[in-house]
């Protein structure tokens, strides 16, 4: 509880954290609930309200039980809908009564890509040209985890919204990353480049879950490889709106058009078509500020939405000066 006891003493009052659901779950829905687990982040969140930090819990953040992957080939399958619903019900019901902010997911615009474009991340899973690895497809299967997790997410609002939410008085939502970009040329390739690089990002996740559907953007661009939502599905996306969206931002960059010019593949935003660049003639992007430099010209975000924002991580390029 030293770190506690740290961010009691520097006067912060929000801590974010996740729950693992191996440590709660370490069969899925098909074995028992770990009361070690659950005793470790009660200590946890009871230990930072006594310092008057308000918990703010992310429900996924990349660790899955293995035996879901054995059993059904995890997020590839919407059997993980249930597991979802059925961990998310748990953390509800021990932890509810003191988490008044969840997230459902961190990051699942760029877990798709890192895990099953990319295979960067577990269970490192891909195809050319985007990697080597010994399995996967980087031209379908980030697509269809994507559907499985944005259905996940609407089952777990689904079970709050319907069971605890009026009980326990807290909020849900989703955090995505909110990379963004400006185009290389002052060309209408490169104008078109950054709409479809912005549609395969952030809006990837939130268009389905705030408007019912995918960006037509990734439609025009994925066809068949892109799934379908049900007349069903939309219905019970409508009916999960988020309380607040989460936006972790890291970085801008440049973004050059791939269908008309001829590009390396980029391993980000490759998808889209595109490719990102840090500089242009020579010159970056942007310079590195110190840290002080970088909060106070941090701009406002803005959303096409009504839901709340907040900023849950935000990056910036340092340097050092030399004592």
């Amino acid at each position: 509880m030293e770190d506690i006891e740290l961010m009691h003493s520097l006067g912060v009052n929000s801590y974010r954290f996740s729950i693992a659901w191996t440590r709660i779950l370490p069969r899925g829905r098909f074995g028992d609930v770990n009361p070690d687990g659950v005793a470790f982040y009660n200590a946890i969140i009871d230990a930072l309200w006594q310092k008057g930090i308000q918990p703010f819990v992310t429900i996924f953040h990349y660790d899955i039980p293995h035996e879901l992957d054995e059993r059904y080939g995890g997020w590839l399958s919407p059997e993980i809908q249930k597991d979802f619903g059925y961990f998310a019900e748990v953390c509800f019901k021990m932890f509810g009564d003191r988490v008044k902010f969840w997230t459902t997911i961190n990051e699942p615009n760029l877990l798709t890509k890192f895990s099953y474009m990319d295979g960067w991340y577990p269970p490192c899973r891909c195809s050319k040209p985007f990697g080597n690895c010994a399995f996967g497809n980087s031209s379908i299967e980030p697509y269809i985890v994507a559907h499985n997790m944005i259905l996940s997410h609407a089952n777990a609002v689904s079970i709050y919204r319907n069971n605890y939410q009026g009980k326990q008085g807290g909020q849900i939502g989703i955090t995505v990353s909110a990379r963004w970009y400006e185009p290389f040329r002052n060309t209408t390739v490169d104008l078109l480049a950054v709409q479809r690089a912005i549609s395969f990002n952030a809006p990837w996740f939130l268009d389905p879950i705030i408007l019912g559907d995918y960006p037509p953007e990734m439609r025009q661009m994925l066809g068949a490889n892109l799934p379908n939502f049900t007349s069903k599905e939309k219905r019970k996306l409508q009916a999960t709106k988020l309380d607040f969206i989460g936006l972790n931002h890291y970085t801008t960059v440049y973004l050059k058009d791939c269908i008309f010019s001829p590009c390396a593949v980029d391993p980000i935003d490759g998808d889209a078509r595109v490719v990102s660049l840090a500089e242009r003639d020579g010159v970056l992007i942007g310079e590195p500020v110190m840290l002080k430099q970088a909060i106070t010209a941090w701009p406002p975000m803005t959303s096409l939405t009504m839901q709340e924002e907040f900023i849950i991580s935000v990056a910036t390029s340092l340097f050092w000066p030399r004592q």
